[in-house]
């Protein structure tokens, strides 16, 4: 497990008593370099949405616990957010949430000349996911293939 891997998971474990006390949902953690600075970032969610106080009271409680677990080299900045409206299908959960709804899937290489498709998700598995395109079919998709999956949006 990568240094990155590891404060990731760790901070999940002491996130996860926070977040159930609250009853949010921990939708991701991620620790990455942007510029100079290390971030480390918690996303969560509730039903009806987060907001700018949710976000401020897990912050207060975490950083708390930073504090005293110090189990980060160096300098970093954490910060609690909304994963926003185009939040990429990670976990089970996301998936079992958007049975019915569009996705964009956006592929490494082109499959038919194309890189990006649109469709309602219809079936997923450990390893594919299969939408339905809007002339009614099914395409497959290999995980390994997706570069990105999220809700479609329209505006």
């Amino acid at each position: 497990m990568s240094r990155r891997e590891s404060y990731e998971q760790r901070t999940e474990e002491l996130l996860m008593p926070i977040l159930e006390k609250n009853r949010f949902e921990l939708v991701d953690v991620e620790y990455v370099k942007e510029g100079t600075e290390w971030y480390l970032r918690a996303y969560i969610d509730k039903e009806g949405g987060i907001t700018v106080n949710d976000c401020e009271l897990v912050a207060r409680e975490m950083n708390e616990i930073l504090d005293i677990e110090d189990y980060i080299d160096g300098s970093y900045i954490f910060e609690v957010s909304s994963p926003g409206l185009g939040r990429p299908l990670k976990k089970e959960k996301d998936y079992v949430r958007s049975m019915g709804k569009k996705l964009e899937i956006r592929t490494y290489r082109a499959i038919n000349r194309e890189k990006e498709f649109y469709g309602i998700l219809k079936a997923y598995d450990d390893t594919t996911v299969t939408i339905e395109d809007e002339d009614g079919e099914d395409i497959v998709f290999e995980k390994k293939d997706i570069a990105l999956i999220r809700l479609a949006f329209d505006f």
